[in-house]
């Protein structure tokens, strides 16, 4: 095991829990319950996801990342090709939608998958014993 991937037996890291929707903990692929929706728990080991806070942080940033590139290659296409209106659209749309869902999945996953591996938890305020 190389010295960076800090993870039980049994636990993917989390670049292959994130890539393919697998339970931080056991490796199962029971993550999603739909394209971009987590499951309640674990069917295989019960692990509860819904106590990691993923929020909607990759939304945004993956979109316009995803927007851009796509954009860049669309003006590269039609620059070099100058093809019709019509190809544009069922060339972009598509792809555009499907880099979304997939990206969405793959971050959300890759922040539920750290925060599990890194056992990271809402902070705490700690009470001071001398007052």
């Amino acid at each position: 095991m190389p010295a960076g991937d800090k993870f039980q037996k049994g636990q993917p890291p989390v670049w292959r829990a994130a890539l393919f929707g697998l339970c931080p903990e056991c490796g199962a692929s029971t993550l999603f319950d739909g394209p971009v929706k987590f499951e309640e728990k674990c069917r295989v080991c019960a692990l509860d996801y819904s106590r990691y806070n993923v929020g909607d942080g990759p939304a945004a940033f993956l979109t316009l990342i995803i927007g851009a590139l796509l954009i860049a290659i669309a003006l590269t296409l039609d620059a070099m090709v100058r093809p019709p209106l019509w190809v544009h659209i069922v060339l972009w749309v598509p792809l555009t939608a499907a880099a979304v869902v997939y990206g969405l999945r793959v971050g959300k996953a890759a922040l539920l998958a750290s925060e599990h591996q890194r056992q990271a938890a809402e902070g705490r305020k700690v009470e001071d014993k001398n007052d």
